[in-house]
């Protein structure tokens, strides 16, 4: 482990650190915009689902264009423009004043994110030592989760579901984030250039051809749409469901709790569940993390107690950790080292479960009533359930090869 450590590159540590800080900051203010629009902009479900749904909708389309562009132009233009616009972004949520602005600044949100997500985990498989590329994905990740332990808390405290100040603070966070980049960029002026030559550039089509004809890659990315669709609901339907529920007060309040002990369970149970999740076979971990998402789901409808919304958040965070904390690898693993921004972006079209989740949702929630949450939650567990076959299907063409 510590001579692991020792491999990893500083501008490896700068992206992994600058993960903890630009997730809480998103994490203080989006989780948030849900309530943020009912509460205080007054939309109804539906409004406030395809406003959510918008962000991932651009991002579906975006990841792999900005995945496939890093590949062309390098990661470090890719990476200096998104960042330097998210900032931006999260300044316009805070000037908004009308819900097509949200929409708008939100369809941004999710363009930036987009470009920035892929190419910054590509730059990290690119800088990274085989032997040490699973450490890094992870550190990565529990940085991530270590923003939203502390996130959601300091975003109650400023009171993000009827302020506009969570945003501002996010903006001036991801300028930070930005200057910081262009400083490690400058210490390290070879890295973050385009992997390929002009005559071995592959044509935007010849990249998707490429990656869409992966008979593993696309059961895997239709196993993970379902399995994002599931992991969603979280930020979406339950953020909707805790606000209006008549039975239960303060949901807001509740619902920051549900998000610091999910990114809690995520940093306790994270490397423990890594090191049993690493001895199986790739798939096996998102389609293990597949069952706890769905079965959580349940409960989140079934019970209405404090206590009881806990144990679904823990199974939840438990299915989480099992599908996301092995994705990056297996991706790394199937890729081809000239199109890996390509496929770390063409994976972004798991979003489409992010899509889909706010709007199945809003729509149920709407249609049903919020006191049918027994239905609700059991419709969209079912629906979460729905990607083990095709994961299923990419574990047994796996073992043949």
């Amino acid at each position: 482990m510590k001579s692991q450590l020792k491999n990893i590159h500083p501008l490896s540590w700068t992206i992994i650190l600058g993960s903890i800080f630009g997730r809480m900051a998103t994490s203080m203010s989006i989780p948030f915009l849900s309530i943020y629009l009912i509460k205080t902009m007054g939309a109804s479900a539906s409004q406030t689902g395809i406003v959510v749904a918008v962000s991932s909708l651009i991002g579906v389309f975006a990841s792999f264009y900005g995945g496939y562009i890093s590949d062309i132009i390098g990661r470090k233009k890719v990476l200096l423009i998104s960042v330097f616009g998210w900032a931006l972004v999260f300044i316009g949520f805070a000037v908004a004043d009308e819900i097509w602005i949200f929409f708008v600044v939100n369809a941004l949100n999710g363009l930036c994110r987009a470009m920035f997500e892929p190419t910054s985990r590509a730059l990290l498989a690119d800088i990274t030592p085989q032997e040490s590329k699973l450490l890094v994905f992870n550190l990565r990740y529990a940085a991530i989760n270590l923003g939203v332990v502390f996130g959601p808390i300091l975003g109650l405290q400023m009171g993000a579901s009827g302020s506009n100040w969570s945003f501002v603070i996010a903006g001036i966070v991801y300028l930070f984030y930005g200057v910081t980049l262009i400083i490690q960029f400058i210490r390290y002026p070879e890295l973050g250039t385009a992997t390929s030559s002009s005559s071995e550039q592959v044509t935007l089509m010849g990249a998707f051809r490429a990656v869409s004809g992966d008979r593993i890659f696309m059961c895997v990315l239709i196993g993970m749409i379902f399995c994002v669709l599931g992991y969603g609901h979280f930020s979406s339907t339950l953020a909707q469901y805790m606000e209006m529920s008549p039975t239960i007060e303060d949901g807001a309040k509740w619902f920051s709790y549900m998000l610091s002990l999910n990114a809690i369970v995520v940093l306790a149970c994270q490397f423990p569940v890594v090191k049993y999740a690493s001895k199986l076979p790739p798939v096996i971990p998102l389609i293990l993390g597949s069952v706890f998402v769905s079965c959580s789901l349940l409960l989140f409808g079934i019970f209405q107690s404090l206590i009881g919304l806990m144990v679904g958040v823990v199974l939840f965070t438990i299915g989480e950790v099992l599908m996301f904390t092995m994705t990056d690898v297996l991706i790394d693993r199937i890729a081809t080292t000239e199109l890996r921004g390509t496929y770390f972006g063409m994976i972004g079209f798991n979003n489409l479960g992010n899509v889909m989740a706010p709007l199945l949702g809003g729509f149920l929630l709407d249609a049903l009533g919020v006191d049918s949450s027994v239905i609700i939650f059991t419709i969209i567990a079912v629906t979460s359930a729905f990607g083990i076959p095709f994961l299923l299907s990419a574990n047994r063409i796996m073992k043949r090869q």
